[in-house]
């Protein structure tokens, strides 16, 4: 199964508290920060939710 590589880019500074949560249910935490998931639908909405906080990257 593909793996995506998500990268927290901008800080939490004028979000919502949803998009903070979701941020740090991925396992964001501090800026430049990466994590490696699944590509699976549930990440795929979590990642809509912060897609201006993040940059993503498909990796096989």
């Amino acid at each position: 199964m593909k793996k995506l590589v998500i990268t927290l880019t901008k800080g939490f500074s004028g979000c919502t508290k949803r998009q903070k949560d979701t941020a740090l249910s991925l396992g964001l935490h501090r800026i430049g920060q990466s994590v490696e998931v699944e590509d699976t639908p549930v990440y795929r909405g979590m990642l809509r939710i912060v897609a201006h906080l993040t940059r993503v990257e498909e990796k096989q």
